[in-house]
């Protein structure tokens, strides 16, 4: 009996421990949560009370060298649905359906989702988003949003780029400078029950958003317009497929205008630029709008032609393998190894000295240059001047140069090389270096950016471009502007020239591979004033019908554009 009550006892015991523990622990933990993790549960229990709804930042302007609006905002409204919210789904549903203009079925599969939010549409108009609101429905959220607009539609789209359904930047200055007009979105709050019915009397919460910066550029609206216009107007008379023309500050590499025509509408840019016969799929339709996209000035590469001789003058100059006043015999081709390469006259330029050879633009008095420098000093001029490196131009997805290796350049090749053949640049490319080489000598960095501000004009930053000093001395880059001046006021150039200025440039005419196709890309490149250059400017036009010349078809369009641009910056 003894040994039963002492039994008895000790079981009493170890339960009466086993429970004060349990006790203990319990109160522990309960201290450890109410007191130690007291903030991170009651954070979590407002979230299970609350509602987000995200409010864009208005996206900062793009702005052009003059204070033009380029890129602005719109203000639109997203259309969203609170499930728990909704009294009277059916009258939700036929509303919706009728002021959004929406399948019915797309509509109640929404509305009748059980999830904290839904959205029905957004970027819609706010004048239909006023009429929503007015209808007064519960469960129906009408936030106002903004929308990316584009007041001038279609100029400079290749340049500017557009957003998209997030308002982010998808392609060109939207996306390169994504990180300064973005801003930071802000958000409503709302307090709901445990079922998310709305709280009265307690109503929203706001976070308001920080808007984006504004961008400011080196883009001229009137020099974009007269561009486009000169562009449009071969792009018609010679049919060809596109025209490209660059405008730019030599000294300092600032764009003042980027045209790449057909250019596409920036409101709508999903909508093709070009009719297509019969149905195309998805993925077609993608190609397309690719291809829309592309910017040729720098995304494209092509073979640059005579124009190039710029730099082969250059390297010439430079390295002292040819004077100004070193003669030369043309009799209509070159010999090089085993293949006899051609001039474009041929019937052949007879003696001529090396400014004549220039203003001729004869291929084998450039064969000879080339053939002087050497594969290896011509690659050192062609390092020494940039061409290897990308421009850092401030536009997404530039191309780089496709050149021989060294290793396998012979003399074939480095004659061809030597008038612009069997490689190829980009256009912002050649625009760059023969800017390079005309402004005394300085590797500019092409670019659009100016300066960074906050919307009420504030200077936030100035955006600085890396300059490399002295690739070619000044004394050789005033010798090459003179050659070139010589170029359109004596020689093939001559329909650049324009009565009262000095204009000098370089004509090319390239043909594209296969050269059995007998496609041709005519071209020109000038500057102006010739003796102090602030303005260059550079046509491409792929693929021109009839007459191809780049002398006859490619300078009258930056003549036609200096016209009315040497004025306008009073030159």
């Amino acid at each position: 009996m003894k040994r039963n009550k002492t039994f008895h006892k000790k079981k009493v015991l170890v339960v009466f421990f086993c429970c004060t523990a349990l006790l203990a622990g319990l109160l522990i933990r309960l201290v450890w949560l109410m007191v130690v993790q007291s903030d991170y549960y009651s954070e979590k229990a407002q979230q299970l009370h609350e509602r987000e709804r995200d409010i864009k930042a208005a996206r900062g302007r793009i702005l052009d060298a003059n204070g033009v609006v380029l890129a602005a905002n719109k203000t639109v409204c997203t259309i969203s649905v609170i499930h728990n919210q909704i009294k009277d789904p059916e009258k939700v549903i036929a509303m919706l359906v009728k002021e959004l203009g929406l399948d019915e079925e797309k509509v109640r599969k929404r509305v009748e989702k059980v999830s904290s939010i839904e959205r029905i549409q957004a970027n819609v108009e706010k004048e239909v988003g006023d009429r929503i609101r007015s209808h007064g429905l519960e469960g129906v959220k009408v936030d106002e949003d903004f929308k990316r607009y584009y007041p001038l539609d279609t100029l400079a789209s290749k340049v500017l780029g557009f957003t998209g359904g997030d308002n982010q930047g998808i392609i060109g200055l939207e996306v390169k400078y994504e990180e300064y007009l973005k801003g930071i979105p802000g958000q409503i709050l709302t307090s709901t029950d445990a079922r998310g019915i709305e709280l009265d009397g307690i109503g929203e919460s706001r976070l308001d958003p920080v808007p984006g910066y504004d961008l400011q550029t080196s883009l001229d609206t009137n020099i974009q317009i007269y561009a486009q216009q000169a562009a449009l107007k071969v792009l018609e008379e010679k049919q060809a497929d596109s025209v490209s023309i660059l405008l730019m500050d030599p000294q300092n590499g600032e764009i003042m205008a980027m045209v790449n025509v057909p250019e596409f509408d920036l409101n709508e840019p999903f909508t093709l630029n070009q009719t297509v016969s019969g149905q195309i799929s998805t993925e077609e339709k993608q190609d397309l709008l690719n291809q829309m996209w592309r910017n040729p000035c720098l995304n494209d590469t092509y073979e640059p032609g005579s124009t190039f001789k710029i730099i082969t003058a250059a390297a010439g100059l430079e390295e002292g393998v040819v004077k100004l006043t070193d003669t030369f015999s043309c009799p209509g081709y070159r010999v090089v190894e085993d293949r006899r390469i051609h001039c474009h006259k041929r019937a052949g330029h007879g003696a001529e000295t090396f400014v004549e050879g220039a203003q001729n633009s004869c291929n084998p008095v450039f064969i000879d240059v080339g053939q002087r420098l050497g594969v290896d000093d011509f690659y050192k001029y062609f390092k020494k001047f940039g061409l290897l490196e990308k421009t850092g131009v401030d536009l997404p997805g530039e191309a780089g140069t496709i050149m021989h290796d060294p290793k396998n350049m012979g003399l074939v090749e480095l004659a061809t090389v030597s008038f612009g053949q069997s490689f190829q640049i980009t256009p912002i490319q050649l625009a760059t270096t023969v800017s390079s080489l005309i402004n005394g000598g300085n590797r500019i960095t092409p670019h659009f950016g100016v300066s960074i501000k906050s919307a009420d004009g504030t200077y936030v930053k100035e955006l600085e471009y890396d300059v490399k000093k002295d690739i070619i001395s000044p004394e050789i880059s005033q010798t090459l502007r003179g050659v070139l001046e010589s170029v359109v006021s004596q020689g093939s150039g001559k329909n650049a020239y324009i009565e009262g200025y000095t204009i000098g440039g370089k004509t090319a005419t390239s043909q594209t591979l296969p050269r059995s196709a007998h496609r041709y890309i005519s071209s020109f490149v000038g500057f102006a004033p010739a003796e102090d250059p602030q303005v260059l400017g550079l046509c491409i036009i792929n693929n021109p019908q009839g007459i191809y010349y780049g002398g006859t078809i490619a300078a009258p369009v930056i003549r036609s554009i200096f016209e009315n641009v040497l004025p306008y910056l009073g030159c």
